[in-house]
Formats: C-alpha cells, sequence, structure tokens
C-alpha cells in the first residue's frame, strides 16, 4: 500500500501515520517512559533556522514544555513531503528507514533528557557546522 502512494504525489498524511506506527511498534516501552505528550505528526514542513538554500528541513524534534510536565516527540509531514516528494514506489523503503531513523534519534534525545545529557545535542551541532562548511567549499 505505501508502495502504490509514493510517486508523483507523496504518500497521505494517514500512510505516513502507518509508516510511523510501523516504526514505533519495535521501540521498548521503557524508552517511551515520561513521553506523556506521544508522539505527534505535525502537517507542516519546518526549515532548519540556519538553511541556506532552503535544504535543510527539521524531520522531526523532541519537545520539554515545562519540565516534568510536558515532553513529546514531533514528526513534521510536511518536511518529509518536501524531502521524499518526488519519491519512486522504489522509495518506500528509503522514507520508511527515515522515519524510523528520525523517531530513534528524537527518542535518544528523550532519554538523554531524562538523565541530564547532552551527548546527541552536541552531535546534531557538529551535524550543522559540517553542513554550514560543505555551503561554502
Amino acid at each position: 500500500m505505501v508502495g502504490a502512494a509514493l510517486g508523483a504525489d507523496f504518500l497521505d498524511i494517514d500512510g505516513f501515520h502507518m509508516i510511523l506506527e510501523e516504526a514505533a511498534e519495535g521501540v521498548p516501552v521503557e524508552l517511551l517512559n515520561r513521553l506523556n505528550g506521544g508522539i505527534l505528526v505535525l502537517p507542516e514542513a519546518k526549515m532548519h533556522p540556519g538553511a541556506q538554500s532552503g535544504d535543510l528541513y527539521i524531520m522531526g524534534e523532541y519537545h520539554v514544555q515545562i519540565p516534568g510536565l510536558g515532553r513529546y516527540i514531533a514528526l513534521y509531514y510536511g518536511s518529509f513531503e518536501r524531502v521524499f516528494g518526488a519519491a519512486t514506489p522504489n522509495d518506500s523503503q528509503r522514507l520508511r528507514t527515515e522515519v524510523r531513523k528520525t523517531l530513534i534519534h528524537e527518542l535518544r534525545h528523550h532519554i538523554e533528557s531524562l538523565s541530564g545529557v547532552k551527548d546527541l545535542e552536541h552531535e546534531d551541532e557538529r551535524d550543522f557546522e559540517a553542513y554550514m562548511l560543505s555551503r561554502f567549499q
């Protein structure tokens, strides 16, 4: 079904939800501890504020609204749509892989936040620095 939904038109948001549910099925329930806002799919695309040419989208984010009260993960359907919009049926596995990778990345932010560690934040900063360097080479 997902393969058929890909092509000139991107997978609709309901199909995207199904891919996310598949990805979340393999996540140990212990990793979801205190993720009381859950995992949301937001319809918009979100551009990284440091994008140089409209080419760097935020695929997902981990949020702590009020410490101790509101932790959730947001995946941006519109960002996936922009990145994978011209996908062919053969790209369905690539999309599934990217959704799972994004979910795991944001879960790592959650776990690190709970433990007071910021290793992934530093890794994200290094990745952005590498992006910026690549733009000027």
